[in-house]
């Protein structure tokens, strides 16, 4: 045999070693962390930035854990020289896809002719600032603004919101009676399949948002609160790096 070849085989028998060392310690770690935490799937663990540690991710809620499956850790990671916060830029990528997965027929859209971006929006029928929101919806959509609608009401399924936002959800006009309903003004609706409400509520959850009304935007940043439309126009025009539109 070559020396080259024999050179080259002991420079990489210690790497494939590690290799398999660290697989078998992703397994240990994924079998375990599964069987503690029933919310855990084995692939909700992976590989992390940090030597010595994987990262454990469900939606937006992130740790960390040891690679011998000891410690969990919660809490930011941020590069210093970068000058990132790597668990903040991972929550916003898994939000992002989150709400990229709705489909147009499992939200309430109020676009204007030619969206210039898109936001999506968890709100309460109930909720003051939603209220407040939904009452400009004209000025967000002539600022270019997209508003997808997730219906999220906070006291949960025992809650009055929570059926109200069925009926909503069940009525032929969604959008009129979304509206309607958030001036306590009666409106038609029917007996269907509301369980969508219940997909809405489990979603907010999983994006992390601890009130309404609560905006995604399109990179997956999650702002708690309302925002003005100019002000909301401004935030997405700096974030695409584009001038922003006239208002019509």
């Amino acid at each position: 045999m070559p020396k080259t070849t024999v050179f080259l085989a002991a420079l990489l028998l210690p790497l494939s070693l590690m290799a398999q060392d660290s697989n078998d310690e992703l397994e240990s770690v994924r079998a375990k962390i599964a069987s503690m935490f029933d919310v855990i799937e084995p692939e909700n663990v992976k590989a992390s930035p940090l030597d010595d540690w994987f990262v454990v991710q469900k939606g937006s809620v992130i740790a960390y854990v040891s690679a011998d499956g000891r410690y969990l850790l919660q809490g930011d990671l941020i590069d210093l020289d970068a000058n990132v916060n790597l668990t903040e830029a991972a929550r916003n990528d898994s939000r992002r896809a989150l709400v990229a997965s709705v489909s147009d027929d499992e939200v309430i859209r109020f676009a204007p002719e030619n969206p210039q971006h898109t936001v999506w929006i968890f709100t309460d029928v109930d909720c003051g600032y939603c209220r407040r929101l939904h009452a400009q919806i004209e000025e967000y959509m002539a600022n270019g603004i997209e508003v997808r609608y997730f219906l999220y009401p906070r006291n949960g399924p025992s809650s009055e919101a929570w059926k109200t936002s069925e009926e909503v959800w069940c009525s032929a006009d969604r959008g009129a009676a979304l509206t309607n309903a958030k001036l306590d003004r009666e409106f038609a609706s029917i007996a269907c399949d509301a369980s969508i409400i219940e997909n809405h509520y489990s979603l907010g959850r999983e994006v992390g948002l601890s009130g309404t009304p609560a905006i995604v935007l399109e990179d997956g940043e999650l702002l708690g609160g309302y925002l003005p439309p100019q002000t909301l126009a401004q935030r997405l025009s700096q974030k695409a790096g584009t001038p922003q539109a006239a208002r019509n």
